[in-house]
């Protein structure tokens, strides 16, 4: 009697035990037939547009809401003030491609023509100018010709020579292209003129404000008649074909759930909206959950970030929706 007396108390240990232990693998077995649901936010990625010269929007041709294809126009600014700038420098590179082409060239041949025959006739005042001076060099010991004679012969000797050197090295200059160095000096110049004008034209263009892609008009900040400054945001827009769905899972139920795994994502309605979705990131460290989770006990916990991409062709989730990630079933 004594032995079973002591033995009872043990029993009943061992038997809590065991039905402790059913309860917490029953808990368990129930946590995951239940499955893992987390709720979010759909979040897209938006580009904010800007100008990149400053100005008055003389047009605004997108709304809100409007959908808009890559390269489409959403807004110009005004350029009247880039557009004299373009003329002047469209004139300027003209001038510098014409004395380019000026220097290359060389004179014209009418110039040569001139320039020759200007020589030739300095040579024939240089042959006489030398026979006179010769003829008075003879004569002078014999008396028919003075000192004076002789030597104004040999002045204009002198200056016949002077001047046919002089003709010569003209045509020389006429029928000889520019230095190198003159013709790279003009060509640079008229490398910069095209540059000029190529920059005035790019200065142009950015005067018109497009898309980078297709997708949604999310905001509009301007109006016409505005001064907008280079920088400013004009246009937020998105990519509505692909969203993002951000929610937090706890620790115990991060083993259930791998990148790549196919979930569901609903939204409200009746009945609710579902859409497939893929786990693309999965934090590597914990944090406390948002403060914009509603209860205080919910965001004292330590959750790990979920991202969920899900296809959006027909635009029907919208960012800042409520959704619910079944990640888990």
């Amino acid at each position: 009697m004594k032995s079973l007396e002591r033995t009872g108390p043990l029993r009943r240990v061992l038997v809590f035990i065991g039905t402790l232990a059913l309860a917490i693998s029953g808990n368990s077995c129930s946590r995951v037939q239940e499955g893992v649901t987390a709720s979010g936010t759909i979040e897209v990625t938006e580009i904010r547009l800007s100008p990149k010269i400053g100005g008055e929007v003389i047009e605004l041709i997108a709304r809100e809401g409007d959908a808009v294809e890559k390269g489409q126009i959403l807004a110009r600014i005004d350029h009247t003030a880039l557009d004299l700038q373009l003329e002047q420098a469209k004139a300027e590179m003209r001038l510098a491609e014409a004395q380019f082409a000026l220097l290359v060239k060389g004179a014209r041949s009418e110039d040569i023509q001139q320039g020759r025959e200007a020589l030739v006739q300095a040579e024939e005042n240089l042959r006489v100018a030398r026979e006179d001076a010769e003829r008075t060099r003879q004569l002078l010991p014999g008396g028919s010709v003075s000192e004076k004679q002789r030597d104004d012969a040999e002045a204009r000797l002198v200056v016949a020579q002077a001047q046919a050197n002089a003709a010569e090295q003209a045509l020389k200059k006429l029928q000889n292209l520019a230095r190198p160095e003159e013709v790279q000096a003009a060509e640079a110049r008229v490398d910069q003129a095209r540059f000029a004008v190529q920059l005035l034209q790019n200065r142009i263009q950015d005067a018109t404000v497009t898309s980078p892609l297709n997708g949604i008009v999310l905001q509009r900040l301007v109006e016409v008649g505005e001064n907008i400054v280079s920088g400013a945001t004009m246009f937020v827009v998105a990519d509505l074909s692909g969203v993002e769905l951000e929610v937090y899972v706890a620790e115990p139920d991060l083993s259930a759930i791998a990148l790549g795994q196919q979930v569901t994502v609903q939204i409200d309605g009746d009945p609710p909206a579902a859409f497939p979705g893929k786990i693309t990131f999965i934090a590597s460290e914990a944090e406390f959950t948002p403060k914009n989770i509603q209860t205080r006990d919910e965001r004292v916990k330590l959750v790990f970030g979920v991202k969920v991409f899900v296809e959006n062709p027909l635009g029907i989730l919208k960012p800042g929706m409520p959704a619910d990630a079944v990640l888990v079933p």
